[in-house]
């Protein structure tokens, strides 16, 4: 595929190619991650999906918070207690056997949820022993997942994605009218019947792996996936066998998606001898130009390397630098606060064996009858031969049947920010820092984070502001800030650390961002001297690692500093280069590489 065979085909009429492949074979191309908003062009796009599959194939869709015995399956409770003996239930996994599931906000979905989900595709059922009941149920279906996320740290959980073949994105995509040679759901079916008869030739399954290797696709499945979907395509085709067209197509819309590399150029081959020039400038004998002949000639797996290179968006080497320089380092701390039990609030975690009168915990009743329905035909019994006959009641409930709900949630973030006040910083990027620390005011502002501010700046660092979530307190003590002295580095961060666990003994999160130059010239008990200002830095950047503080340091020099890189190193912190940046793009790189913040339900 060229270039220009790639501009002619829109977002639209790849996501409904999608579409009709996965409708072919659901459980075999497992699924579609789609990014993209509630609106028209997906309502439309998910109507389109519809009318492809067959007409008794069920649709269900999963909730948010769903438990595990409605998930996978367990004890039916009303019916257990009518009949007095445990009696199993169906899952939502094994009601969607032959169907589609579909999944709204993906990027919400826990990471207990996925793993089930992950464990019931790569299993081809749903296995499960428990409350009395044993439960083995062959279910097989395809997985469409909405990714509603805002902003890039929201996505699916890597548990589900990964198993997915196609990914989309439908911001910015507006619906198309059908194409007149669009297959309808006739051609589908008859594709569908011909699906398992599609063989698939070594040299495609080679190709397909060649090329995930080249884009920097590591997982297994990738062209695994890649070669159901070209299985699909040569179904559709009328094809038995799948040709060269079937596998560029599968390269294009699931390898590309999930390239973290473009692939190395050709090495330069040697011009020719004269005399062998002289022959190759001789007219084929076969009567085809050259270009023909080249592309006839040209290997498989560059074919197929050049339709996936055409689907990869522009810029794309670019951001994939940039997101492995600044990966997070931990992805449940930072802005977003640790995750944290708790007895009474947050989004609902399972239960445990307890009592509810133990500090206020709630008493979950559903699942204390679900524990003691199992128990009931034992404990008639145990009464009748005790002579101690029947009770009114229908269920009797024990000590031991009590279940607690348990509950999580995110601590408050607080956000600190430590700023170089110092002579070199304010010839430098003084200026720039405070515009780039008021954007991150507003941004924690929305967040209702709160903000605390430190300098430092002579020979000591102070608190400016203490923990708040006033805006304008702040901004008008970032705006007084005057610059101007030595820079005691150590002085700041251990400030710093001192703040952050007086913000931990509060219950809520600490996350530091340091903006310096790097330039440490005054030592912790105020004397100048390079040497020993650096020695106490890099000792105070060692205590705030030790305190297990999120970090980011923004090097503010107009030209990056082995220092700076080297206390970084040594917080364990991310390290960010600025040389040329102004505050917005100072404010975008920490919002970029700040762990993702999760939305909790109450």
């Amino acid at each position: 595929m060229t270039d220009q065979d790639r501009t002619e085909r829109s977002p639209w009429a790849d996501a409904v190619l999608a579409a009709t492949l996965f409708a072919v074979d659901p459980a075999g191309i497992v699924g579609i991650a789609m990014r993209s908003l509630p609106g028209f062009a997906r309502e439309r796009w998910l109507a389109t999906l519809k009318s492809l599959l067959p007409p008794d194939a069920p649709v269900r869709r999963l909730p948010l918070h769903i438990s595990d015995s409605r998930l996978l399956g367990g004890l039916d409770l009303a019916a257990t207690l009518r009949a007095g003996r445990p009696i199993a239930e169906r899952g939502i996994l094994a009601e969607t056997d032959g169907g589609v599931l579909l999944v709204a906000m993906a990027e919400r979905v826990s990471a207990g949820t996925a793993a089930r989900l992950a464990a019931v595709l790569d299993n081809g059922g749903v296995v499960i022993e428990r409350d009395g009941i044993a439960i083995d149920t062959p279910t097989r279906f395809g997985i469409v997942a909405l990714d509603e996320g805002m902003t890039d740290d929201e996505q699916p959980p890597t548990a589900l994605a990964d198993r997915l073949a196609f990914r989309l994105n439908f911001e910015g995509v507006s619906a198309e009218p059908p194409a007149e040679d669009a297959p309808t759901a006739d051609d589908v079916a008859a594709a569908r019947a011909r699906l398992a008869a599609v063989t698939a030739p070594d040299d495609v399954i080679e190709a397909l792996c060649g090329t995930a290797l080249s884009l920097g696709v590591w997982s297994i499945r990738a062209p695994l996936l890649a070669l159901a979907v070209a299985r699909a395509h040569a179904a559709l085709a009328g094809r038995s066998e799948i040709a060269k067209e079937d596998a560029a197509v599968a390269a294009r819309l699931v390898l590309a998606p999930r390239a973290t590399r473009l692939p190395l150029p050709p090495p330069e081959e040697e011009p020719p001898p004269p005399d062998e020039q002289q022959q190759d400038d001789q007219p084929p004998p076969d009567g085809k130009n050259e270009e023909q002949q080249n592309v006839e000639d040209r290997p498989l797996e560059d074919m197929i390397l050049e339709a996936a290179k055409a689907a990869i968006p522009a810029g794309i080497l670019e951001q994939l630098r940039l997101a492995g320089r600044i990966k997070p380092r931990q992805p449940s701390a930072g802005r977003a606060g640790h995750l944290q039990k708790t007895k009474l609030r947050g989004r609902p975690a399972g239960v445990r064996r307890g009592e509810p009168r133990s500090g206020g915990a709630r008493l979950n009743v559903v699942e204390t009858l679900r524990a003691a329905a199992p128990w009931q035909p034992l404990r008639r019994r145990e009464r009748a031969m005790s002579g101690q006959g029947e009770r009114s009641a229908r269920v009797e409930v024990r000590k031991d049947d009590f279940r607690i709900t348990r509950f999580k949630q995110r601590t408050e973030t607080a956000t600190i920010f430590v700023v170089d006040a110092s002579g070199s910083a304010a010839l430098h990027r003084l200026a720039e820092a405070k515009g780039a620390v008021e954007l991150l005011l507003a941004e924690c502002y929305v967040r209702r984070d709160q903000v605390a501010m430190v300098s430092f700046r002579g020979k000591a660092a102070e608190l400016l502001l203490p923990p708040t979530r006033s805006l304008v307190r702040a901004k008008r003590n970032l705006a007084g800030l005057p610059g101007g002295g030595g820079t005691p580095l150590a002085c700041g961060l251990d400030l710093a650390i001192a703040l952050g666990d007086q913000i931990r003994r509060k219950g809520q999160t600490p996350f530091v961002i340091l903006l310096t130059d790097g330039s440490a010239n005054i030592a912790r008990d105020g004397s100048p001297g390079r040497p020993k200002a650096e020695e106490d830095a890099l000792a105070s950047a060692r205590a705030l690692r030790a305190a297990g503080i999120t970090a980011l340091l923004v090097d503010t020099a107009p030209h990056p500093r082995p220092l700076a890189r080297k206390i970084a190193a040594e917080m364990d912190a991310m390290y960010l280069p600025l040389p040329y940046a102004d505050a917005a793009a100072i404010s975008g790189a920490v919002k970029a590489v700040s762990p993702p913040r999760e939305s909790l339900a109450g």
